[in-house]
């Protein structure tokens, strides 16, 4: 099974719980009026899509059918997917450049954090790109062993300390191992949690540090996590990690196993931060690089 097959089963809990019910709400009434824009709204936020996004939504195709005319729901289908294509935004591919590139992954503990390290790391092997990871996450217990179980399964070498060591220390290591062996694409995984909120992201801001002092010419990305399952919850956790951290991009993990995959509409929208990766699976290779028309294409079942 190719993945964008199992994109599409991944998201068939969320395309029933949004855009079945949508359609049917299309191809069952006569006209667009009141109570239609009234039941797309309750739709779209018991998809998880988030009631900000849905007035949007909402307030942009009533402007846009106007404009052009459209009173017939089965003509409003296009003016509509074409809205959530604008929400969901371009395709934005990580961006991997001459030289060493830095991949700091952060995240709360349950998000799959560690794995979508180790995943990341095997796709860019398989690219024929020279990793190495860094086992940063030295709070959680068997996140080490978790990640150099990834590293064999990807033939990359891991660089580590023993549990409970600094996590920066760990990070230096792995940049001057890096520098030295040239290295292509270092991947860090990180804490997603410490004693409390303030030492997880002190220590996060000071890992970022470490590389800037350590690798300045090298190509950084600070990469997020989201569990899909948390849906609109996960917007908060954008905001949370990002005082510690400038993000660059963001990793969704687990959206086989949610109905709340909505969200991915109010994300670019409301934090202005692209999908770098989504994973729909437990397999090496089922996280892949965001490819947006891929997406929208899966969901809405072209």
């Amino acid at each position: 099974m190719g993945f964008f097959d199992k994109l599409k089963q991944g998201l068939e809990k969320t395309k029933k719980a949004l855009f079945t019910p949508v359609m049917d709400l299309f191809n069952a009434s006569d006209r667009v009026d009141d109570d239609f824009y009234d039941e797309l709204f309750d739709l779209l936020v018991s998809a998880d899509v988030g009631a900000y996004t849905a007035d949007y939504i909402i307030d942009e195709l009533k402007s846009r059918l106007k404009e052009r005319g459209i009173r017939e729901p089965e003509a409003a289908k296009g003016v509509f997917r074409e809205i959530l294509r604008e929400l969901i935004g371009q395709t934005e591919t990580l961006e991997i450049k001459d030289g060493l590139n830095v991949l700091l992954i952060i995240g709360v503990n349950g998000a799959g954090k560690t794995t979508s390290t180790g995943k990341m790391a095997y796709y860019y092997r398989k690219a024929g790109k020279k990793v190495l990871l860094a086992a940063a996450d030295t709070f959680r217990a068997a996140a080490i062993e978790q990640l150099e179980v990834w590293g064999t399964r990807a033939g990359v070498p891991v660089i580590k300390q023993s549990t409970g060591a600094d996590p920066s220390a760990v990070v230096f290591d792995a940049v001057a191992a890096a520098n030295k062996q040239g290295t292509e694409i270092l991947i860090a995984d990180t804490a997603g949690r410490l004693h409390n909120k303030k030492n997880l992201l002190d220590e996060l801001a000071k890992t970022g540090r470490v590389i800037e002092r350590e690798a300045p010419k090298a190509h950084k990305e600070t990469l997020l996590v989201l569990d899909a399952t948390t849906g609109q919850n996960a917007i908060n956790q954008v905001k949370e990690f990002g005082k510690a951290s400038p993000i660059t991009g963001l990793i969704l993990t687990k959206l086989d196993g949610t109905a709340k995959g909505g969200f991915i509409l109010s994300i670019r929208r409301e934090l202005d931060i692209p999908v770098k990766f989504i994973g729909v699976g437990e397999a090496p290779e089922d996280l892949q690089p965001f490819d947006a028309d891929e997406f929208l294409d899966a969901l809405m079942g072209q």
